[in-house]
């Protein structure tokens, strides 16, 4: 296999097997597309997590080639287009060097608007999902449909209708052995690998609760062109308003509440907790909290206890930690007995870095045609308890996972265009109308 080329072994491949269905093409199509041997790659959302991302996709060791790109805006496009191809990459994510020879998007295949992900989609094999997670059900059921092998950021969805839809393209994209790697990095750094791996078996007894934070200060605001449509200002301030991020507890806070599920390999069953906004109070902020705390319940009733806050001058916190029957984990890379007798003391300095390194694994189980990775369920899950857990901080009320994720509200514009106005509008004094725990209703 090392002197045979991925066109040679698809061709060899389509011989013996005929009708065999590789990555979703069949042995055919995916013997054309890849005439060359590079993997082909397709960028969807070219803000600052895109570009990264596709720039850590270009520094792998395969033979990989972006050839197309596709933003709704098309400055953000050209930014993310000169970044990517710039003579030294320490400004754009901290490397030394260049990927521009790698780099092959012509005029004709930088697509613009609502529908360029499709167009982008259909030239890669490869197809890099970065844009506010509210269009990631779309784009992700696209690609799927499209047979190509899907890097996605998380979250996934921004409400329930959207998990639904990304739950079915994830089964989907296993049938048709698609390789799915979502963003939540974590499950791709040395330390967490080692210390999840020691908790679920067994280093401290069984969990009985876990803590998991995302408490900071204050995030970007873009300032109201003063010739924005309000579809155009929303998804340019795309942060605060829910249905393109879920709120920062879904948009941010799911990485943690996502290591908790991990160790425990189980979902909540319920949610209860409180929110609001306390500091970001002007019309600026949209519609979001500024703080969430909910208490998640397992089924063996063992607790999630989950905060988030982004509020400047405050503490900062993001981490996890775990307390079971026989010691606790204070902190990842950190298990010790009640006495306080080190069973792990993890060092991780030197390790790779967990955003390239998602990107490595994928790209090598891809340049040997493997079907190593299925990400989707675990992260529409994760972010499914993410959602849950905005339902009670905005409610007021106990949320069921069932209930939750059967909920028929959707937050999605019922048509996407620049003219076309998102479902909250501000009103007479530019405010948004935000969420009031005991009379908003979630479900």
């Amino acid at each position: 296999m090392s002197k045979t080329t991925r066109r040679e072994f698809i061709k060899t491949s389509t011989a013996v097997t005929g009708g065999m269905m590789l990555g979703g093409l069949s042995l055919a199509q995916a013997a054309n597309s890849f005439t060359d041997d590079a993997i082909k790659v397709a960028l969807v959302g070219c803000g600052g997590r895109g570009t990264g991302a596709a720039v850590q996709a270009l520094l792998t060791k395969q033979n990989v080639k972006l050839v197309a790109m596709a933003d709704a805006f098309r400055h953000r496009l050209d930014d993310a287009y000169k970044s990517i191809t710039a003579d030294d990459l320490a400004d754009v994510i901290g490397v030394e060097g260049n990927v521009k020879s790698r780099v092959d998007v012509p005029e004709e295949r930088k697509y613009v608007g609502f529908d360029a992900y499709k167009k982008a989609i259909a030239h890669a094999d490869v197809v890099i999902l970065a844009t506010p997670p509210g269009f990631r059900p779309d784009h992700f059921a696209e690609a799927v449909a499209q047979g190509k092998q899907v890097f996605m950021e998380k979250p996934v969805a921004t409400d329930a209708p959207g998990i639904r839809k990304v739950l079915e393209a994830a089964e989907m994209a296993k049938q048709k052995k698609l390789n799915v790697v979502v963003g939540l990095q974590r499950h791709y750094q040395k330390v967490y690998r080692q210390w999840v791996d020691m908790l679920q078996n067994g280093a401290i007894g069984d969990i009985v609760s876990s803590r998991v934070y995302w408490n900071m200060g204050a995030l970007w605001v873009k300032p109201r062109k003063p010739d924005a449509t309000e579809m155009a200002y929303q998804m340019d301030n795309w942060y605060y308003f829910n249905w393109l991020c879920g709120d920062h507890i879904v948009e941010q806070h799911v990485h943690n509440i996502d290591v908790s599920n991990w160790v425990k390999q189980a979902y909540p069953i319920r949610a209860y907790g409180s929110g609001g906004r306390q500091v970001r109070v002007g019309k600026e902020y949209g519609e979001i909290f500024d703080h969430h705390v909910v208490e998640f319940e397992y089924a063996d009733g063992s607790r999630m206890f989950s905060q988030c806050r982004q509020i400047p001058g405050t503490k900062e916190s993001v981490t996890e930690a775990f307390h079971g029957t026989n010691g606790t984990a204070p902190w990842p890379g950190r298990i010790q007995t009640r006495s306080g007798y080190a069973l792990m003391n993890y060092n991780d300095k030197g390790d790779p870095d967990p955003y390239q390194n998602e990107h490595d694994e994928l790209f090598a189980a891809i340049a040997k045609s493997e079907y190593k990775f299925a990400d989707a369920e675990n992260a529409a899950k994760s972010t499914m308890t993410a959602i849950m857990g905005r339902m009670a901080t905005y409610s007021g009320q106990l949320i069921e996972w069932d209930a939750a994720l059967n909920s028929k509200i959707n937050l999605m514009p019922e048509k996407l265009d620049w003219n076309a106005n998102p479902k909250l509008l501000p009103g007479a004094d530019g405010m948004y109308a935000c969420a009031v725990p005991g009379i908003t209703k979630v479900v």
